[in-house]
């Protein structure tokens, strides 16, 4: 199990990886072995996520999910197999901690009397400032 927070793990069998060969610099290193992690989750089926927390995934994950619901996460920063799987795995971590997180609902609120009277006072001091730029029409 991969713990995500106090009350959120989900189960390693969900994540399924594959490795491939990256890409960018690194000479016989990138051309010959496959270092680069592709981890793939499957956001929608998931019996760990919540339906809310999934659904907040979906939207975080933007471009990086399928049209089936499977998040996409490709680890390529570093030289090691290992170090990109730790990297590819801490990334769907963070991005689920971040989907568990219920956004704060926003009370409204109304604008204080003096945040009002100052806002009035600007007001009537730009008027001025331009009243005062006017040009006054000459008489012949």
């Amino acid at each position: 199990m991969i713990r995500i927070n106090a009350s959120l793990s989900i189960d390693e069998r969900e994540i399924e990886e594959s490795f491939v060969r990256a890409s960018g610099p690194g000479g016989q290193n990138v051309n010959k072995l496959s270092t680069a992690v592709q981890l793939r989750f499957d956001v929608r089926n998931s019996p760990s996520l919540p339906s809310d927390v999934s659904q907040r995934l979906e939207r975080l994950a933007g471009s990086r999910l399928t049209r089936d619901g499977v998040l996409i996460i490709i680890a390529q920063r570093h030289r090691t197999q290992a170090r990109n799987r730790q990297d590819a795995l801490d990334r769907l971590i963070d991005l689920i901690r971040d989907a568990a997180v219920a956004p704060r609902l926003r009370r409204p609120t109304k604008p204080t009397r003096a945040s009002r009277e100052r806002r009035v006072e600007t007001k009537k001091l730009r008027s001025g400032i331009k009243r005062l730029r006017r040009v006054k029409p000459a008489f012949d």
